[in-house]
């Protein structure tokens, strides 16, 4: 077999924010961004990786969720335990200073795991758990 990641959802509580943080702050390109009645689904992926993105998507917009089910989305996602992305980098703790100069919540500074990797933790401004790891 011959399968490779295409694109993950993550969900946005504010399309104009979710842009900004991955477009401005993580240098992403944005490769779509569609509107459907008020709602917006935005492509976003890393330059130089055209076949890896990231679809920032409204949390609510599957049809059938009863009105518990948003609610209970909109609570986890207020509290960051709904979503999240594991990224990764050559240069940690450059990487890091960058995205707490811009003022990104800071989780967790870059900390060695004891699973054997060197990481560190932000929210996007949906509260997505943002991991970035180092490679080595």
């Amino acid at each position: 077999m011959d399968i490779t990641i295409h694109s993950s959802f993550l969900p946005h509580s504010d399309p104009d924010a979710s842009l900004a943080f991955y477009r401005d702050t993580l240098g992403f390109e944005i490769r779509n961004d569609v509107g459907y009645e008020g709602m917006r689904w935005i492509t976003v992926g890393p330059a130089g990786q055209p076949d890896t993105s990231i679809v920032l998507h409204p949390p609510t917009a599957s049809p059938g969720l009863t009105d518990d089910e948003r609610r209970t989305i909109l609570e986890m996602m207020a509290k960051g335990s709904y979503f999240g992305v594991n990224l990764a980098t050559a240069d940690l703790d450059g990487t890091f200073a960058k995205l707490e100069g811009s003022g990104a919540e800071v989780v967790q500074e870059p900390t060695e795991q004891p699973y054997g990797v060197r990481d560190c933790a932000f929210r996007d401004p949906a509260g997505n758990m943002i991991r970035i790891q180092e490679l080595r």
